[in-house]
């Protein structure tokens, strides 16, 4: 079936393999005003997502070649697609709603469709895909409005601190020293917390490429050593020889190291920090490993959540590791911790010998 023009973004797909079906669906909607684009297969209605995402899909469960199951599946897989309510239509009584939950999909309909119940799920779904939209704008726009004037008092407190406006004491200068620091503290949360949205909303754009891991974590160890020699702890580097390549977007696992290390710094008062990096085949294993404090039992099973703050005076606000886990999701690795108060840590990041064509947008 072609697929006709479509007039603006905020469209209905409906897909069907039964061409009265497709009419019926297409009526009903026009009565209340959508504009609907009609495909009979799954294959061409991912394409038509994949080259203008629609506001809503109505998709038919039983469909020759690809189900409406595995169509759902495939478009929660496309990361860089925003949030698409999904519709499932089925004739079977016995077809199974968890499937398709787990799937994806964010409600069902049976056949026969009533033309009343149909409207009415339609308009329960646009508005929910509204309140999400509404929630991305908001805290985009919150985080943007927030980090602007923190930005500019940097500035200002900055010239203030090199004497621009006048004699600064010693104290003074220690005062507006302590400010730039909070300021650039609260800066880092809230870049945190818009990346931790993007992730969340699905609009997160990853760019996977063939990079070289052993010299980005000697970069990152590189940059942290004046942090751990102000604090007299060595910090060490073990790479495997025969780990070298790996497929990933670079700056995001950056990211994750860099979170990591410091954090192993952080809450290390003496001894050591080991990064090692080596085949765990048919993985990648990358292991931090410290001496520090420790992490008491039942934090270990929350600390990667999100919004979680642990016990210990020195526990960011739960952002951190929380994005961690999101970006090592991403890249379909894993992340966990073992831990033993007053001991140390070891975190560890599983990646996979991954094929950049899983990735492509």
């Amino acid at each position: 079936m072609s697929i006709a023009p479509i007039p603006t973004k905020d469209y209905i797909l409906a897909v069907d393999d039964n061409p009265d079906n497709l009419f019926l669906v297409k009526l009903a909607l026009e009565q209340e005003g959508h504009q609907v684009v009609l495909t009979d297969n799954g294959p061409d209605a991912l394409n038509q997502i994949k080259r203008s995402p629609p506001a809503l899909i109505l998709l038919d469960v039983m469909m020759p070649g690809m189900d409406g199951y595995e169509v759902t599946r495939r478009i929660r897989q496309e990361r860089n697609l925003p949030f698409i309510p999904i519709l499932l239509i089925t004739a079977h009584e016995q077809s199974s709603v968890v499937v398709g939950l787990d799937a994806g999909a964010d409600e069902f309909i049976r056949k026969p469709v009533q033309i009343d119940e149909l409207q009415a799920r339609v308009r329960s779904l646009l508005r929910l895909k509204q309140t999400i939209d509404q929630r991305e704008n908001f805290v985009s726009c919150l985080t943007h409005d927030l980090r602007t004037p923190l930005v500019a008092a940097n500035r200002m407190l900055t010239l203030m601190q090199q004497g621009v406006f006048g004699e600064v004491s010693g104290q003074m200068k220690e005062a507006i020293g302590n400010i730039l620091s909070s300021n650039q503290n609260m800066l880092q949360m809230l870049n945190t917390l818009l990346e931790v949205h993007h992730y969340e909303v699905g609009q997160k754009i990853l760019s996977f490429i063939n990079f070289n891991l052993r010299e980005l974590l000697e970069e990152v160890v590189t940059e942290l050593k004046p942090l751990a020699e102000e604090k007299k702890i060595d910090l060490r580097l073990k790479l495997d020889p025969e780990v070298k390549e790996v497929e990933g977007d670079r700056l995001e696992l950056r990211r994750v190291l860099t979170n990591l290390i410091n954090n192993a710094i952080k809450f290390t008062d003496r001894g050591s920090v080991e990064v090692r990096l080596h085949s765990s085949s048919p993985q990648i294993a990358i292991e931090i490993e410290d001496t520090g404090i420790g992490i008491v039992p039942e934090e270990q099973k929350t600390i990667f959540e999100r919004y979680r703050q642990g016990s210990h005076k020195r526990s960011g606000k739960g952002l951190g590791l929380y994005l961690c886990r999101q970006i090592i999701n991403s890249h379909q690795g894993r992340i966990e911790v073992q831990s033993k108060i007053n001991q140390g840590s070891v975190f560890k990041i599983y990646l996979p010998h991954m094929q950049a064509s899983n990735y492509s947008s």
